[in-house]
């Protein structure tokens, strides 16, 4: 490693490649450091991502997917259903991705826009100059290092050191946290194209089971439940056990991930003068579905690309660096708002509700509906309370 770069990215997920490859091609100098041995491993999510604009951040490739999705099924306490389906039988709206390979492919895809990348490298503080940050203390191989950068972009995952090395506050309470267990089972059959959803508080208390497929006989099944949910000790893993043992008494546990998913709608300010924060560093996920590779990639070509033009400026203050936080909101703003007032609306649902609520649609053709928005526009259509919590305009209607 050089002893200074124009950006310095702390974490080789989604979003922090995306950032070192947005700043390389736009002529920066870049560092992306990751504190495992290994990008992508362990995984830290349940690996489904819609399509939107994926093919502009990776080549789709066969050995990227593990299933393409073409439909998805929630269920509430009763067993009662919402089938969501393409409506052409060839469409796909959605992948279920291998990680492991997914997240390597990004950072390559960095590296050859002139990124260096090095593994095995924990950031382990932040080297401030004058009031802002100027670089980081990485430890490599034993090796302590202080390395000069311009930028440093924070893409360290939930409650973030970057950013709190650097005075931004990425603490999460309990009501902004989702803690997830994952098992990766074999020995099951389900359908291969179609992800299903398992709520209320006798599946998971203030979140939802999940089932994405990862190929014949094999599928992720996993739970998140929000913090504030927990009560009288329980845990993720003995909801998850349970219904595991209900539903898939044959089924073989192959593999286990667990970690946190920020739901908070995002920290209300995801800058400094030489930092910038990227997915769930800036608690950028999706607060209704824990959702985050797409907003990770999608912050990340954002923060990268205001690196390369503060870098090209030669202006990395605060007032600069603020554009990242505009354009963000610009984009996803909206989205992120919408989404933090269903989760509200949703935990505080009791089951009944949430029963009578899907009743009430039995008569409504959900095909073509593929994602969240559409769907909530068919919800508070006869859900009068979500209507106006979202307010007509906000959803569109």
């Amino acid at each position: 490693m050089k002893d200074a770069y124009d950006v310095i990215v702390v974490g080789a997920g989604p979003a922090g490649s995306v950032a070192a490859r947005y700043a390389a091609e736009g002529g920066a100098s870049v560092l992306l450091i990751e504190k495992r041995q290994e990008i992508g491993d362990p995984i830290r999510c349940a690996e489904g991502v819609g399509i939107y604009d994926l093919d502009k951040f990776i080549d789709i490739e066969e050995r990227l997917i593990a299933s393409p999705i073409k439909g998805a099924t929630i269920y509430v306490p009763d067993g009662t259903s919402i089938k969501m389906r393409a409506k052409d039988e060839d469409q796909i709206y959605g992948y279920i991705l291998e990680r492991k390979i997914f997240d390597r492919a990004l950072a390559e895809r960095a590296a050859k826009a002139g990124a260096e990348v090095y593994t095995k490298t924990s950031a382990t503080g932040l080297v401030m100059k004058d009031g802002r940050v100027a670089g980081v203390k990485v430890k490599r191989l034993g090796v302590e290092k202080e390395i000069s950068a311009n930028i440093v972009i924070g893409a360290d995952g939930v409650e973030s050191k970057v950013g709190r090395w650097a005075g931004i506050n990425t603490t999460l309470k309990p009501s902004d946290i989702e803690t997830g267990v994952q098992y990766l089972m074999a020995n099951i059959e389900i359908d291969q194209d179609n992800v299903e959803f398992f709520m209320g508080n006798q599946f998971a208390p203030g979140g939802y089971v999940w089932i994405f497929p990862k190929g014949p006989g094999r599928a992720n099944v996993g739970i998140g439940l929000l913090g504030s949910k927990i009560k009288d000790g329980g845990r993720p893993v003995d909801y998850l056990n349970k219904f595991v043992e209900e539903r898939f008494p044959n089924g073989k546990i192959i593999e286990m991930d667990y970690g946190g998913v920020p739901v908070s709608g995002g920290i209300d300010k995801i800058y400094g003068a030489g930092i910038m924060l990227v997915g769930d560093a800036g608690q950028l996920s999706d607060p209704i579905t824990g959702g985050g590779i797409k907003h990770g990639l999608w912050s990340g070509e954002i923060a990268g690309t205001v690196a390369a033009e503060a870098v090209k400026a030669g202006d990395f203050t605060e007032k600069f660096l603020k554009k990242y936080q505009k354009n963000w909101e610009d984009k996803c703003g909206k989205l992120l708002s919408r989404d933090l007032i269903l989760k509200e609306y949703y935990i505080n649902m009791s089951d009944e509700e949430a029963n009578e609520l899907v009743k009430s649609l039995k008569d409504v053709d959900f095909t073509g509906v593929l994602e969240v928005g559409q769907l909530v526009k068919i919800l508070a259509k006869v859900d009068k309370k979500l209507l106006l919590k979202l307010g007509a305009n906000q959803i569109g209607l």
